[in-house]
């Protein structure tokens, strides 16, 4: 078992709130209100933004990795950079299909937070295996989380079947497989310290991404 695997077990409740948050299950279901798909689309656009930065600083810090002699994880990262070119894209499309106003829209504190956490992580003193870590969770989670909604049986609107495809599908969690491996392979030769920041970067993740969620659906739905 991989040290992220044994994470996931350890923190299992933090990634089944990640993961199965009532916003995700009100998709699967059907009873989705459209107006926190609206505040989750506008938000996570800026969001996306935000990202851009950040994995263009694991990408700099894997290209300096010893242990890559034949680039592969480096081309993986540089694989997922290029890809938020079309997500930018995507999200204004969408935001125009929904009538949404992305232009000029403001963060939510918890989005604030959250990509204020991005910042953090992208300080040159900031282990290599604690980003990729967090990259991978972040991955991961809109990955589990999405394809949950294209299980048999659900009912996810037909108007949000591409917004669930575009992550839920097979190549994005092959894609997250890949990004789980270069995480493994770092953390098998980091010190107790780089562990200990790794680890926490996992979980701050996870309760990071539930925060997302309770601002998109509504906290005062999730507090009952």
């Amino acid at each position: 078992m991989g040290i992220t695997e044994s994470w996931l077990q350890k923190h299992h409740e933090s990634f089944v709130k990640a993961t199965m948050h009532p916003f995700i299950l009100s998709i699967k279901h059907g009873t989705i209100n459209p107006s926190s798909f609206k505040t989750w689309l506008a938000q996570d656009y800026i969001f996306v933004r935000e990202f851009v930065p950040f994995v263009a600083s694991v990408l700099l810090k894997a290209c300096k990795q010893v242990g890559d002699p034949d680039g592969c994880e480096m081309e993986t990262i540089l694989g997922g950079l290029a890809s938020l070119h079309d997500e930018i894209s995507w999200f204004k499309k969408e935001a125009s299909k929904w009538d949404v106003q992305i232009s000029g829209i403001v963060a939510q504190e918890p989005n604030r937070e959250y990509c204020r956490f991005l910042g953090n992580l992208m300080q040159p003193e900031v282990d290599y295996a604690a980003c990729i870590t967090a990259f991978w969770a972040i991955e991961m989670v809109y990955q589990t989380s999405f394809e949950l909604c294209l299980e048999p049986g659900s009912k996810t609107p037909a108007d949000l079947l591409e917004t669930c495809q575009r992550w839920g599908n097979s190549s994005f969690k092959h894609y997250c497989s890949s990004l789980q491996s270069i995480a493994d392979h770092c953390l098998e030769k980091a010190e107790e310290d780089v562990l200990r920041e790794a680890e926490e970067a996992f979980v701050r993740v996870l309760h990071s991404e539930v925060g997302f969620w309770n601002m998109s659906y509504g906290d005062a739905q999730t507090s009952g």
